[in-house]
């Protein structure tokens, strides 16, 4: 009902910023999104259509907090949600609408599932822009090379302007249809009395398209049609990668589902079970939790005992055996017996939802980041027009006539058309992305070149990041192979994670017979006349082994095994990465502070810790306590990479000013990263260091070689000593060698 109500309502009453839209009205029904808070206060989240930058967020906020009886006004540039706190008796919800409508964004009620669609007709749209774009510049260099492939003064004036009016037949639809994307969000802040980088990447690329046409009519040697096209193409570029990763960071509501059961099992009575709904189930209520089954609710164990994989939510790697009155939380897996758990939450306020709630208002609190071209649009683009407004003033000023003083005036918007600011920096990310890839490094935000070039403290997860993914047996030289075999077989009979590990690594292929698992201690079965038992130390009289082997690996997992009266402990510990050592070592040198933030055991962390030489950690970390950690460190000036894989990491990449994951990571933990790597290595993790930080230098030399090439000839223009061809020809050049630099991004990794 929700969604109904919220597509009925945007198009019947918002849209303000489009062509023929119905006018908002201050009476619009919007109770049914309202939150209530205390003290007469009320809440409403927005999806606002036109954000395009972090320029427009200040625009937004401080345009909300005019009006009065709204008392907060928060964005969320990655997923364009706006939150608004006003006081109810103040004025009605709809007069929100309105006022975003006065600043030129359309908005209606956030709805996750809308969201979601809508950014795939983005990207759609968006790649559309973007093919014809490349389809159109690709031939018209075609037509161009063609021209002047020759000798200048051998071709027929006839030829060349039929070459000029062929590339314009190309030039003219393809920068009405691909220029949308700029045109529509220029339009808005026009009508929204504003200005944004849009409005001169627009007016630019109208008026080289315009004066091309004008010198092709005037059978002029140039035209500059490609120039036009070749701009959209670039910037379409950057803007297409910006919508595929807000789509990635959009499905973190989506990618919880996975860990988040959608029914329960019910105890109605002792002889009467029920699956129902996860909303269905309230707390008090008593379910049932099989093994091998997702716990769907956060309760107390009533009666039972097993072992709980709890790893993918509190990065704990030692599965917890549970009994009567312990704690336990939705998302974790059930190994072994049958649990009855009285719930305490279950459909809402469970540690889940306290995770992506955590996720959420880090997320909030990062987009606030303003990237580098965007600081230097909201300077460039006022200039640029009061700039050319002033150049036809004083011109009509000095008794000039209008047209020669309009005709200087448009010379002048020409050569400070923003082709080499527009290109600064979308040049640079698409070349420091390719040499990432090459890396094994993925992107996933706009800005994470930036933020990873400004990083000067790195804090790892252990579990996973540090360590490989996947737990293997340690001392396995030292085992006998036929007792290894054997425990493997007896290992396949079980559904535990440490079982998992000893089978995978005794290669067992076939589980011996007649199995017998007693829950919460192990399985055991008979082999030649004598009982094997695989399991607990206790359940296996090996309680001295385990603790000698511990002491030699205290990180590790144990498991035991006994038959007749051979006793032998199996150590399960997840190895380092093979160059965690080198790489650690190597951060360290460069001068960068490192830290390890791990819910695993203590001591776990400290003997990891300890292997690579980093002296600041601590284990046993909730979500909460990690981004406590991490405020710390931002409070005391540092700019912190977070690099992290499970569930619990998730809150602290989102709070991070930078964040990386493995692509061995949960989905909701990838969905919060700013970039994933691949593979078993930590090397990946330095590369992107070291890769943002030359593009970084890049970006801020391409900016000002944009400044430089503007302070040159803007004056030269002002001066009318310039023709609107000869500014078409700097212009170009300008990004032409904006361009060349950016291609000096290739060489950092050598």
């Amino acid at each position: 009902m929700t969604g109904l109500a919220t597509t009925a309502l945007a198009s019947t009453t918002f849209g303000p910023t489009m062509v023929g839209a119905p006018p908002v009205r201050d009476d619009a029904d919007l109770s049914l999104f309202v939150q209530p808070l205390a003290d007469g206060l009320a809440r409403l989240d927005l999806a606002v259509e036109g954000i395009t930058c972090a320029a427009c967020m200040p625009v937004i906020e401080a345009g909300l907090l005019r009006e009065p009886g709204i008392v907060a006004a928060r964005v969320n540039l990655t997923n364009r949600r706006l939150t608004v706190d006003w006081r109810e008796e103040a004025m009605a919800p709809g007069r929100i609408i309105a006022a975003l409508a006065g600043l030129g964004y359309r908005a209606y009620p956030f709805d996750p599932m809308r969201l979601d669609s809508q950014d795939v007709r983005e990207t759609k749209a968006l790649l559309r822009c973007l093919g014809v774009a490349g389809f159109a510049m690709m031939n018209i260099m075609l037509l161009s090379v063609s021209v002047w492939s020759g000798n200048v003064s051998d071709i027929a004036p006839e030829q060349r302007d039929f070459f000029h009016w062929l590339s314009a037949l190309i030039a003219v639809p393809a920068v009405a249809y691909s220029g949308q994307p700029f045109f529509r969000s220029a339009l808005a802040a026009l009508r929204g009395r504003r200005l944004n980088m849009d409005v001169p990447i627009s007016l630019g690329v109208l008026l080289a398209v315009a004066m091309s046409l004008v010198e092709t009519a005037n059978h002029a040697h140039h035209a500059y049609f490609d120039s036009a096209v070749m701009l959209l193409f670039f910037l379409l570029i950057g803007r297409y990668l910006d919508a595929l990763m807000r789509r990635k960071t959009h499905a973190v509501a989506a990618n919880i589902a996975a860990l988040k059961a959608e029914t329960a099992i019910r105890i109605v009575s002792e002889t009467r079970l029920q699956e129902v709904p996860i909303g269905a189930i309230v707390a008090g209520d008593l379910v049932l939790v099989r093994p091998g089954e997702r716990i769907s609710v956060d309760g107390v164990v009533v009666d039972g005992r097993s072992d709980i994989d709890q790893s993918l939510v509190t990065g704990e790697t030692m599965p917890l055996a549970v009994g009567p009155g312990m704690q336990v939380y939705a998302g974790t897996l059930n190994t072994s017996g049958a649990l009855r758990i009285r719930v305490a939450a279950a459909a809402s306020g469970t540690l889940l939802d306290e995770v992506t709630r955590l996720v959420a208002g880090a997320m909030q609190s990062r987009s606030a980041y303003l990237r580098l071209a965007d600081r230097a649009a909201r300077l460039y683009s006022p200039v640029v027009h009061v700039t050319a407004l002033a150049t036809f003033a004083g011109w009509l000023a000095l008794g000039s006539a209008w047209q020669p003083a309009l005709i200087t005036a448009i010379t002048v918007l020409i050569i400070t058309c923003p082709c080499a600011l527009g290109l600064a920096i979308p040049a640079v990310q698409i070349v420091a992305s390719g040499v990432l890839f090459r890396a094994n490094v993925l992107l996933q935000a706009g800005d994470a070149l930036e933020r990873l070039a400004e990083v000067d403290t790195v804090v790892f997860d252990k579990t996973g990041t540090l360590t490989l993914p996947d737990p293997a047996l340690a001392e396995a030289e030292g085992i006998a192979p036929d007792l290894l075999a054997l425990a493997g077989r007896l290992a396949l009979g079980s559904q535990h994670p440490l079982a998992k590990a000893l089978a995978k690594a005794s290669a067992a292929d076939m589980p011996l017979d007649g199995i017998v698992e007693t829950a919460g201690q192990g399985v055991s079965a008979m082999v030649g006349g004598a009982e094997a038992r695989l399991g607990s130390p206790a359940f296996c009289d090996a309680g001295s082994q385990a603790a000698a082997l511990l002491a030699r690996h205290p990180d590790a997992s144990v498991i035991a095994f006994a038959h007749g009266a051979q006793r032998q402990v199996f150590a399960i510990r997840q190895a380092l990465r093979p160059d965690a050592v080198d790489v650690v070592a190597a951060l360290q040198a460069a001068g960068l502070r490192v830290e390890i933030l791990s819910g695993d055991r203590p001591d776990a962390v400290w003997s990891v810790a300890g292997e690579l030489g980093i002296w600041r950690h601590a284990g046993g970390l909730d979500p909460a306590a990690k981004i406590a950690r991490l405020a710390q460190l931002k409070a005391a000036g540092a700019k912190v990479l977070m690099v992290g894989d499970g569930l619990n990491d998730a809150p602290a990449l989102a709070a991070a000013h930078v964040s990386l994951s493995p692509i061995t990571a949960v989905h909701l933990t990838q969905a919060a990263a700013d970039a994933v790597f691949l593979g078993d290595r930590l090397a990946p993790v330095a590369a992107a260091l070291t890769v943002a930080r030359r593009a970084r230098r890049l970006m801020t030399q391409n900016l000002w070689l944009a400044v430089i090439y503007n302070a040159v000839a803007v004056p030269i223009a002002i001066a009318g000593l310039v023709t609107p061809l000869i500014a078409a020809v700097a212009m170009s050049g300008s990004s032409v060698i904006v361009t060349a630099n950016a291609l000096r991004a290739r060489a950092a990794r050598s």
